[in-house]
């Protein structure tokens, strides 16, 4: 059983309100429910186990309550000297290092290292990180067209987007490769931490890869898949047959595409198509087209976490997933934000300043 403890005048009613704060005061708000635990006379294990921490550490917070009150649940004054370093002098240090190379044997600067070369207390490091904005372990890539014609095409394939031709149909076609049907048990597991999560078996079975092709009717969000072992051109050819198939062959049909190899040199099945006009990404620029971000919802909502037999029971999930879109289609917002190279900074300094 705990020690029960005598709470001081008024205090319940503090403790209680302290113990159901928000998520900012979490640490100050365990204390609490610790002392107003040992003051109900709860065992000490069913303490620790339901605020997910140590006896031992309960003992030390009831003696502190017992002999401060209210104020012996604050944090004690840290030890040592106060670090009174200018803010600019500090920061400067910061920056300069940042330039550096990192240690060799080491892929980028962390906050531990930064304090290690400076001198300095890792806490020191990080707030002055945090409170600049700078992140040393998130991670962002980008893409820059270095093709010439840049500006004529990405203007040709927005223009689809945002005023097409009367009476015409605007596809966004693209294929997604080498999607793994990999079989894995997983389930439910109750972490050390009483958290509830997805766990994964370390071991699974390849069963094969299948390729996706996909058109996305872009003023409707329809989306037309098939799934194929390969991905060669007339593997390609065959799926806008299919395509079109359910269009009239009056009407005019834009197709927007990337220049992968398997969407060039098809000028006869073009002249068998005089209805259908293909319009090519500029260079390094795929993301101009639509149908990257629903493969990118597809990835998240499909096929994240699903457990595959075999390459059927994939090619069923992706189909399954395309009439679930086809339910209740929507047209993407088209507002895609530019990335010029001027805009690229190099340097902490550039960003900063």
């Amino acid at each position: 059983m705990a020690r029960e403890i005598q709470l001081r005048r008024g205090d319940r009613e503090k403790l209680e309100a302290i113990s159901k704060g928000r998520a900012e005061n979490a640490t100050l708000a365990k204390r609490a429910a610790m002392i107003l635990g040992c003051a109900d006379g709860v065992p000490l294990v069913d303490i620790a186990e339901e605020l997910g921490c140590y006896p031992n550490k309960i003992i030390v917070w009831r003696e502190r309550y017992r002999e401060l009150g209210m104020a012996g649940l604050s944090d004690k004054p840290r030890a040592g000297r106060p670090y009174n370093q200018p803010r600019t002098e500090v920061l400067l240090k910061i920056k300069e290092l940042l330039k550096e190379p990192p240690p060799k044997g080491r892929g980028a600067w962390t906050g531990a290292l930064v304090a290690e070369r400076l001198r300095m207390n890792p806490h020191t490091v990080w707030q002055y990180l945090r409170r600049e904005g700078i992140c040393l372990h998130r991670k962002r890539s980008w893409c820059v067209s270095t093709d010439p014609e840049f500006a004529k095409k990405a203007a040709d394939i927005i223009g689809l987007y945002l005023n097409p031709p009367i009476n015409a149909l605007v596809l966004s076609v693209d294929e997604k490769p080498s999607m793994q049907a990999i079989e894995r048990q997983q389930g439910y597991v109750l972490a050390q931490n009483k958290k509830i999560v997805r766990g994964y078996k370390s071991t699974y079975k390849r069963h094969g890869t299948l390729n996706l092709f996909a058109a996305l009717e872009v003023h409707t969000g329809k989306v037309f898949g098939q799934t194929t072992e390969r991905k060669r051109r007339e593997d390609f050819l065959a799926f806008m047959d299919l395509t079109l198939a359910d269009y009239s062959g009056d009407q005019a049909v834009h197709v927007i595409l990337d220049n992968y190899c398997t969407h060039k040199k098809i000028d006869a099945w073009l002249a068998a198509h005089p209805n259908v006009f293909f319009h090519y990404t500029p260079t390094s620029a795929s993301w101009l087209n639509q149908i990257e971000i629903w493969f990118g919802i597809l990835g998240r909502n499909a096929l994240d976490g699903f457990s595959a037999i075999s390459p059927q029971k994939l090619a069923e999930q992706v189909h399954a997933f395309i009439q679930l879109t086809n339910k209740n289609p929507h047209p993407f917002k088209w507002r895609k934000r530019a990335v010029r190279g001027s805009q690229l900074r190099n340097t902490i300094d550039n960003l900063i300043n």
